[in-house]
C-alpha cells in the first residue's frame, strides 16, 4: 500500500469523500422530488389581492400566506421570503415571519400610505427560496382604502397663535381662521368654525372670521384672552387650535411730577458730581413704560447736568460766586422736562431755581484731582494717556499769578510704564507694556497709581495733589476652545438618573480668567422629555435627567456651548445609548379561560389556542416558553417551547380520573415567557433576562352522565338562598370549631378502642390451625443500647440441648421448628455481682448488643410472626388443651438495669 506524500495525499482523500458526499445530498432531495411526483417549492395563497387603510400604523397585517415546502422538505432559507420588486417603488411594506411554513405581510411605517397624496395600489413581488435553491416568485396586489381625516390648520396657526390689538381700537374684524381638509382637495367642501370658550369680548362667524365685540382699555381691562377655535368638516371631525389675545399697551397718559421742591440752596465750590437734587415724576402708563422716563435740562448752563434715568442733578463744573455773571446774580433758573419715550410720546415740563451762597475760597485748583484711566493692554508706546491741562485752572487774571505746572510723577511700578512728556505739561504718555497676561503685570495687579502735584509758579505756590489712577483692561486675544473638537460618550439604557455621561472642558488663556458657563443649546429631547440630560453649568459634567431608553432613540447629538463674559464656543456630543435587555416579553393574550372534554387526545393543540409574544429588544427565537405552578401531572406544553414569538398549547398526557392520578378539574397556569433562549448557560447567569408571565384557566369537562326519563309531573321549585355570614375579624369561630373537632375524634378513637377489647375479651375460640407454637419477639430500649431479647412461650416437644454463648444459660430447642425455651432458668442463669436494691427480684444477664441465639427458617419466622401479631392483639398463645394461655405462662423479658416482671393480668 502506498501512502504517497502523507498528510497531502490525506487532504485530497478528504475533499473528494466531502465532494462525494455532498453530492449524495444533492441527489439525494432529487431523487426524492422525483419519487414524489416532482411536487416543487411554491407559495399558497398567493398570487392575490388585499386591502390596507390608509395612516395604518407600522405591524398593521395586510395578508398572510403559507410556503408548501418541496418534496425534499428543504426549510426556507432565512430571510425569505422577501419583496424582492414593487411597483411602484416602496418602503411600506416587509414580509414578517410566523413560522416555519406561514408568513404575514405587514406594514413598516417607514412611509406614509396617503389615500390622496400617493399610489393608491402596490405590486408587491414575493420572492422565496429554500436550501435546495428552490424557488417560486407570485404577486401580491395590495390596495389602500381611504379613510376620513379630520381638518388641520395650517402652519403656526396648529401650533397656537398670538394676537395683537392695540388698545383703544373700535370693535371689528380682528383675524381670520384658515384651515385645510385632507379628504377635499379642491377646497369645495366649507368648514364650519366656533369659539370651544366663549367670551363677552370676541365672537367668531361660521367661516371662521374672528370680531372683537368690545374696545379695550390696557389700564382699566385684562391685557390678554386665551381663546379656543375649532373646525369641523361636514362629516362632523374636528380640530383645535388656541389664540392668545394679546392687548398692546399704547401711550396715552402724559408724565406726573412727584417732586414738590422747586427751589435749592447750595454753597459754591462744590465739587463736580455731587448731587444737588432729585427730580422725581411717574407714568399713568405703568405698565411696561415706568421705566422708559427721561429727564433732561431744557436751559442752557454749564453748571448743571442730569441723569436723564434717575432725575438727580449733579454739579458738572466749579461754581465760583465770585466771578462772572454769579458776582451780580447768584441764582441759577433751569427748567426740566420729563419724557416716556426716547424721542416722542407724552412729556411734562417743571421750573426749579438754584441759590449760590458765598464761602471762603481759593485760587488755582482743578476740576478733578482724581483720575481713574483705563487703558487697553495693547495700546501702542507713546499713547497720550491723561492732559491734565485740560482740568486744572487759576481765576487770577495776570500772570504769573495764573500760571502753574505740575510735579514729577510718583508712584511705585509706574516710573517703567508711564512718562510726563515734556516735564512739568502735565501730559501722562505712556511708555512700557501693558500685556495683562505678563507675569510682572500679574504680580503688580494691573492696576498703577501716580501722584503728581499742581503748584502755582508764583509765591505763596499753593499747591494741590492730583491722583492718577491707571488700570490695564484686558483684550480678548485668545478665544475660547474645548479641549477635544468632539466628544462621543456611551450610557447604558438601565443607568439611573443623575449618573455622569461625561465632562467637557472649555478654556481661554485671555487673563482675568472669567467664569466659563455650559449649556445644552441643541438635542437631547425624546417624544416624552424634552430634555434627557442634565449640564451642570460650572463644571461641564453631563448627566442623565431621566432613563434613556435605547429603542426610542439609540443615538443623541448634543450640541453644547461654553461662554464666558467675552467668547462663546460649541461642540458636538455623541452620546450613544448602550443597548440593554431591558423590556418583558408581553403576549397577548395576557389571560385566556379554556373548556377541554376529559377524552381529549394526546397532542392535540388545544383549541387551536396560540400565543403571540413580543419584545421589543430581543429577538423572537430568543423566546423560551414554560409552565410553572398548576401544571399538576404535566398535562400540558407548549409547541414550540422556544425559538418562536407564536406557540401553541398542546395537551402532553391524558386525565387519569378513574385511577386516582388526577384529581383536579379545573387547572390555574402560571406561562413564563423568557427572552434568554438563545444565551448559554454560562452567559445566562450573568445576563439580564427579562421573563413576562400568561394566566391560562383550563376546565376539565367530565363525560355527561345518563339522565334518566320521568314523566313530567307537577312539581315545586324551592330556591333556598344561602348566604355566608362569616367575617374574617370573628377569629373565633374556626378556633371553636377546630377545637370541637379535636375533641369529638378523641371521643371516637377511644370508642374504638374499648369496643376492640370487648370484642377481644367475649370473641370465639380459634380453629385448629391456631395450635402451632408462637413465638413472639420483644424488642425493648434503654438509655445506653438497643437490645432485642427473644422470649420463647411454647407446649412443644423439645428434643435438644445447647448452652447460650454468651450468658453461659442452657436451653432447650426443638430441631424441627427451632422453637426453644430456657431450661431451669432460675438455677442456670448466673447472679449479678452486684446485689439488687432490697424489696427487687434478682437480674439476669441479658446478651451483648449485636450477638442473638439462633432463629429459626424464614418460613418458621413468618408463621411465628402471624402468631405474634395475634398475641400482640391480645389473643396470646394457647396451651394443648386449646385454651389461651395467660400471661402468667409466659417467660419474663430482662434487660440490662431492670429486674424481670410480669405481665399484669388482664
Amino acid at each position: 500500500m502506498m501512502w504517497g506524500s502523507g498528510p497531502g495525499r490525506c487532504a485530497r482523500s478528504g475533499r473528494r469523500r466531502e465532494l462525494a458526499e455532498m453530492q449524495e445530498v444533492v441527489f439525494f432531495p432529487l431523487l426524492l422530488g422525483a419519487l414524489s411526483g416532482g411536487q416543487a417549492l411554491h407559495l399558497i395563497h398567493l398570487p392575490a389581492m388585499s386591502k390596507v387603510a390608509e395612516n395604518s400604523p407600522p405591524e398593521t397585517s395586510v395578508h398572510k400566506f403559507s410556503v408548501n415546502l418541496s418534496a425534499s422538505l428543504s426549510p426556507v432559507v432565512p430571510g425569505f421570503p422577501l419583496i424582492i420588486n414593487s411597483s411602484p417603488l416602496t418602503r411600506a411594506f416587509r414580509v414578517n415571519w410566523l413560522s416555519d411554513t406561514d408568513f404575514e405581510v405587514v406594514t413598516t411605517g417607514m412611509e406614509q400610505l396617503d389615500f390622496e397624496a400617493g399610489p393608491h395600489i402596490f405590486d408587491l413581488q414575493i420572492y422565496v427560496k429554500d436550501d435546495m435553491a428552490v424557488t417560486d416568485l407570485q404577486v401580491l396586489t395590495v390596495q389602500v382604502t381611504d379613510v376620513n381625516e379630520p381638518p388641520e390648520f395650517q402652519g403656526n396657526l396648529a401650533k397656537g397663535l398670538d394676537l395683537y390689538i392695540v388698545e383703544g381700537t373700535k370693535p371689528g374684524f380682528v383675524y381670520q381662521m384658515e384651515a385645510f381638509d385632507p379628504e377635499d382637495t379642491s377646497q369645495n367642501l366649507p368648514l364650519s368654525y366656533l369659539l370651544i370658550s366663549p367670551s363677552k369680548s370676541f365672537r367668531m362667524s361660521a367661516n371662521g372670521t374672528l370680531f372683537s365685540t368690545t374696545e379695550f382699555d390696557f389700564e382699566a381691562g385684562h391685557s390678554s384672552y386665551h381663546l379656543i377655535v375649532e373646525v369641523r368638516d361636514s362629516q362632523g371631525l374636528r380640530a383645535s387650535t388656541e389664540l392668545h389675545v394679546n392687548i398692546v399697551n399704547i401711550n396715552d397718559e402724559i408724565p406726573r411730577f412727584t417732586s414738590l421742591t422747586h427751589t435749592y440752596t447750595i454753597p459754591e465750590e462744590l465739587s463736580p458730581g455731587i448731587i444737588v437734587a432729585h427730580i422725581t415724576a411717574e407714568d399713568p402708563d405703568d405698565k411696561g413704560f415706568t421705566h422708559f422716563l427721561l429727564y433732561s435740562i431744557t436751559t442752557v448752563n454749564s453748571y448743571f447736568m442730569i441723569n436723564q434715568l434717575t432725575g438727580t442733578i449733579q454739579v458738572a463744573r466749579r461754581i465760583d460766586r465770585d466771578a462772572g455773571e454769579l458776582r451780580q446774580n447768584p441764582i441759577i433758573s433751569l427748567e426740566v422736562l420729563v419724557k416716556d419715550r426716547p424721542s416722542g410720546g407724552q412729556e411734562n415740563r417743571k421750573q426749579i431755581t438754584f441759590i449760590v451762597e458765598d464761602i471762603n475760597d481759593n485760587p488755582s485748583t482743578c476740576t478733578k484731582f482724581t483720575f481713574s484711566i483705563m487703558v487697553p493692554e495693547r495700546a501702542a508706546t507713546g499713547t497720550l494717556l491723561l492732559d491734565l491741562n485740560k482740568f486744572c485752572f487759576d481765576d487770577d487774571s495776570k500772570a504769573p499769578n495764573n500760571r502753574f505746572n505740575f510735579t514729577t510723577p510718583s508712584g511705585v511700578g509706574s516710573g517703567s510704564r508711564f512718562l510726563q512728556d515734556p516735564a512739568g505739561s502735565g501730559k501722562i504718555v505712556l511708555i512700557g507694556d501693558l500685556d495683562y497676561e505678563n507675569p510682572s503685570n500679574l504680580a503688580a495687579g494691573n492696576k498703577y497709581t501716580m501722584i503728581i502735584q499742581v503748584q502755582d509758579v508764583a509765591a505763596p505756590y499753593y499747591k494741590n495733589n492730583i491722583y492718577i489712577y491707571i488700570l490695564t483692561s484686558p483684550e480678548n486675544e485668545f478665544p475660547l476652545v474645548f479641549d477635544s473638537p468632539s466628544y462621543v460618550f456611551a450610557v447604558s439604557e438601565l443607568s439611573p438618573p443623575r449618573t455622569q455621561v461625561g465632562r467637557v472642558q472649555a478654556t481661554d488663556k485671555d487673563f482675568p480668567q472669567s467664569r466659563i458657563t455650559y449649556s445644552i443649546s441643541a438635542g437631547g429631547a425624546s417624544q416624552q422629555y424634552p430634555n434627557i440630560f442634565w449640564i451642570n453649568p460650572q463644571t461641564g459634567e453631563l448627566q442623565l435627567v431621566t432613563k434613556a431608553d435605547y429603542e426610542t432613540i439609540p443615538v443623541y447629538i448634543l450640541r453644547i456651548q461654553a461662554t464666558n463674559s467675552e467668547d462663546s464656543s460649541s461642540v458636538t456630543v455623541t452620546v450613544n445609548i448602550v443597548e440593554e435587555n431591558d423590556e418583558k416579553p408581553i403576549c397577548t393574550p395576557n389571560s385566556y379561560f379554556l373548556a377541554i372534554p376529559v377524552d381529549l387526545k394526546v397532542g392535540t393543540n388545544i383549541h387551536n389556542f396560540k400565543l403571540t409574544c413580543t419584545d421589543l429588544d430581543s429577538s423572537p427565537r430568543s423566546f423560551r416558553y414554560s409552565i410553572g405552578t398548576g401544571n399538576i401531572n404535566s398535562h400540558f406544553t407548549f409547541s414550540p417551547n422556544a425559538g418562536s414569538n407564536v406557540t401553541s398549547l398542546i395537551l402532553a398526557t391524558r386525565f387519569d380520573y378513574t385511577s386516582g392520578l388526577d384529581e383536579i378539574w379545573n387547572y390555574k397556569l402560571l406561562v413564563y415567557i423568557t427572552d434568554d433562549n438563545l444565551l448559554s448557560g454560562r452567559k445566562r447567569a450573568g445576563a439580564l433576562v427579562e421573563t413576562g408571565t400568561v394566566s391560562l384557566s383550563i376546565s376539565v369537562i367530565p363525560h355527561p352522565t345518563t339522565v334518566i326519563t320521568t314523566t313530567p309531573k307537577p312539581r315545586i321549585t324551592y330556591q333556598i338562598l344561602r348566604k355566608n355570614v362569616y367575617s374574617p375579624s370573628a377569629w373565633y369561630v374556626p378556633f371553636v370549631i377546630t377545637l370541637g373537632s379535636m375533641l369529638l375524634l378523641g371521643l371516637l378513637v377511644s370508642m374504638t378502642v374499648l369496643l376492640a377489647k370487648a370484642i377481644h375479651r367475649h370473641c370465639p375460640c380459634k380453629t385448629a390451625k391456631h395450635k402451632k407454637p408462637l413465638v413472639k419477639k420483644v424488642e425493648m430500649k434503654n438509655t445506653e443500647r438497643e437490645v432485642t431479647v427473644e422470649t420463647i412461650q411454647t407446649n412443644t416437644v423439645f428434643d435438644g440441648e445447647a448452652t447460650d454463648p454468651v450468658t453461659g444459660a442452657i436451653y432447650e430447642f426443638n430441631s424441627e421448628t427451632g422453637t426453644r425455651k430456657w431450661k431451669d432458668s432460675l438455677i442456670q442463669m448466673p447472679k449479678w455481682k452486684e446485689s439488687s436494691p432490697q424489696g427487687a427480684a434478682p437480674r439476669r444477664p441479658v446478651p451483648r448488643e449485636g450477638t442473638r441465639p439462633p432463629r429459626s427458617t424464614n418460613k418458621e419466622r413468618d408463621g411465628l410472626s402471624n402468631k405474634v401479631q395475634a398475641e400482640d392483639a391480645g389473643l396470646g398463645p394457647r396451651s394443648q388443651d386449646s385454651m389461651p394461655s395467660t400471661p402468667k405462662n409466659r417467660n419474663p423479658a430482662f434487660t440490662r438495669g431492670a429486674s424481670p416482671k410480669r405481665h399484669p393480668e388482664k
